[in-house]
């Protein structure tokens, strides 16, 4: 299995983590970031995935 990243709203903070995906928006966990829908936004503050930047935890 490959390593997951997680990914951070430079907006409110929000982390996205490959590894526990967004279920309750429909992103199955083990969902890479590349994979998440371009129409997706944040579930905090409503931010674009372009709005998201690559962060180690």
């Amino acid at each position: 299995m490959t390593d997951t990243k997680t990914w951070m709203c430079l907006i409110c903070g929000w982390i996205y983590d490959e590894a526990a995906g967004c279920p309750e928006d429909g992103i199955a966990p083990g969902t890479a970031w590349a994979d998440v829908p371009m129409n997706w936004t944040c579930p905090e503050c409503g931010a674009r995935k372009e709005d998201f930047e690559m962060v180690a935890i």
